[in-house]
């Protein structure tokens, strides 16, 4: 999947979903730790949707590193051959 294919409102909502799952783990014991993705106020769910939103624009245009992994290797009929 590509960042294209991403919904901002659909990782959003994950994003919160998981944050809520690890709270206890974290020692975070509020009582909004159990707050559904719907109890959100309107106006934190808009916020998050927007920082989600900005960051997939980020990953999206920053250059991906370049694959090194094959850097050492001759393209096909490139290679000497020898001893």
């Amino acid at each position: 999947m590509s960042i294209q294919e991403v919904s901002a409102e659909t990782l959003a909502e994950l994003f919160h979903h998981y944050h809520q799952a690890l709270g206890q783990d974290f020692g975070c014991h509020e009582v909004r730790n159990s707050e559904s993705w719907q109890d959100v106020p309107q106006a934190e769910r808009s916020r998050t949707v927007a920082a989600i939103r900005l960051a997939l624009l980020e990953m999206d245009s920053s250059p991906e590193p370049k694959d090194d992994s094959r850097r050492y290797f001759a393209k096909p009929g490139e290679a000497e051959w020898g001893c």
